[in-house]
């Protein structure tokens, strides 16, 4: 198990560290499962682009804010915010699809 090892991205200000970590782990495979099933896959996608969303918010906005961090968090930063744009893209072409 790689949860513990993981668990230093979580920031510090937030309280359960590993839970957080396979708390996220389980919501990627749940959306991976309902857009691959095409159950429920609209609500997947919008649930997984504020999830990313969130990682931006709350953990690389913080380190581009730090001068010292800020050049390794760019690449996280712009990809988290590209992958939820475009869970959010899917997620509109899924409305009304039915």
């Amino acid at each position: 198990m790689k949860g513990p090892m993981m668990a230093g991205y979580v920031p510090a200000y937030i309280p359960g560290g590993v839970f957080w970590v396979y708390l996220v782990g389980v919501a990627f495979i749940a959306a991976s499962i309902s857009i691959l099933i095409h159950k429920m896959d609209e609500l997947a996608t919008l649930l997984l682009g504020i999830l990313l969303l969130i990682f931006v918010v709350t953990l690389h906005i913080p380190g581009l804010l730090n001068a010292a961090t800020m050049q390794a968090t760019m690449g996280n930063f712009l990809k988290d915010t590209a992958l939820a744009g475009a869970a959010f893209f899917m997620s509109g072409a899924l409305r009304g699809r039915k």
